[in-house]
């Protein structure tokens, strides 16, 4: 028989993730702390707006671009948060998650040849949506050291004629780390001076812990008409089943983004879209609530590791921790999975975010504060003999 499957998604990896979550679901008291999932219930009163859509029969599809009293909210709220400024019918869209709006992004703007440069350790999904769109991913290896962020010179020395599209992951999954006003500014001048455009990930936005707030790239001076902002509802209101995200930027780019979301998808779900304006119009406390419980639980781990000797950068947003490992010599892989035999902990190998996260683990804190401590007694006490047995091999 002739082979059915298309060559390009043969050579693509299933997630990283996605392995040990498998493992753990079978085995008894063991702690995850790998699901990039938030632990609080959708507020009531979004929940709330979804069944009174459900009772009042709205079933229906909605226009492709979705309600328009969401798409009126979603401006506000980027204006009301991030002095951004966006036409509701012609530059905002709804998607079905982030997710979608990052790959109809790049599938809207790539042509073969096209190379898109991606920041690691990051998000699992922006190299195969890359090769998915026939473009050429660039991996930008980051630095503990920089607290892995982007530094000005790390971009100028990746671009060549060929560059297109700067995805910019911040604040960042896996390591937690944020871009301020200073290092975006940096960022921006060289994506000008290089006429390259750039998506713009902030589905962690609302959850930053720094005095001052999220800054979005597109904000800053000649960056508006270059940037694709993509956020959403799950990070930050507790919405991910709901699947719903969004997408703003210039007309001529969310023109071709609609028409792929037109046949690829339709429309976002109804009832999520009915609960979204709801989140938005009067979810602000909601959303303070859950980042002040986050951030509690932040400087707990944060406390915790530097208690037991074990590396690990402050992050200062999005809900993960990206300890190093370094020093026990093994692969993240194998670390992870000793971890979870001996110790019924399951993390996530930071290779499964790129080969640069080699030597770390993610930890999610979106978990409450008592499956945290656990976790952490359990963690001690696994690198605890880690080091003793490593002392006794050296006597």
């Amino acid at each position: 028989m002739r082979d059915p499957l298309s060559k390009t998604i043969v050579t693509i990896q299933p997630s990283g993730i996605r392995k040990f979550f498998d493992i753990v679901s079978e085995m008894q008291d063991a702690i995850s702390l790998g699901v990039g999932e938030p632990d609080f219930d959708t507020p009531w009163h979004i929940r709330d707006e979804g069944i009174f859509s459900l009772e009042k029969g709205r079933t229906f599809y909605t226009s492709n671009s979705g309600l328009k009293e969401l798409k009126i909210e979603v401006t506000k709220y980027l204006e009301r948060h991030y002095g951004l400024h966006y036409d509701y019918e012609r530059e905002t869209f709804i998607t079905v998650g982030g997710s979608e709006a990052i790959d109809i992004a790049l599938r809207a703007m790539l042509d073969p040849g096209d190379e898109v440069l991606i920041p690691q350790p990051s998000y699992v999904s922006y190299l195969p949506c890359t090769i998915l769109a026939n473009g050429t991913p660039v991996v930008i290896n980051l630095k503990a050291e920089n607290e892995f962020r982007l530094t000005a010179e790390e971009l100028e020395a990746a671009i060549t004629p060929k560059t297109k599209i700067l995805i910019m992951p911040f604040p960042n999954n896996p390591t937690g780390a944020i871009m301020e006003r200073k290092d975006l500014e940096a960022v921006a001048e060289i994506v000008k001076k290089n006429d390259l455009y750039v998506i713009s990930d902030e589905i962690y936005s609302a959850l930053t812990y720094t005095e001052e707030p999220h800054v979005s790239i597109a904000s800053l001076p000649g960056m508006r008409e270059r940037t694709i902002v993509i956020n959403g509802f799950s990070k930050s209101h507790a919405m991910t089943g709901w699947r719903l995200g969004y997408a703003c930027g210039p007309e001529l780019i969310l023109t071709q983004m609609l028409k792929i979301h037109q046949y690829a998808i339709m429309c976002a779900p109804t009832t999520s879209q009915y609960a979204a304006v709801a989140a938005l119009r009067s979810g602000d406390e909601d959303v303070e609530n859950m980042r002040q419980e986050y951030n509690g639980r932040r400087r707990y781990l944060l406390h915790r590791f530097r208690e037991m000797g074990l590396e690990c950068f402050e992050p200062f947003g999005a809900f993960y921790m990206f300890p190093c490992i370094k020093e026990f010599g093994m692969t993240s892989e194998e670390f992870a999975t000793e971890l979870l035999n001996a110790e019924k902990v399951a993390v996530v190998p930071g290779t499964a975010f790129g080969d640069c996260g080699e030597g770390f683990l993610r930890i999610s804190y979106a978990y409450s504060l008592n499956s945290l401590k656990e976790a952490m007694d359990r963690i001690e006490r696994f690198i605890t003999k880690k080091r003793e047995a490593a002392s006794h091999g050296k006597a």
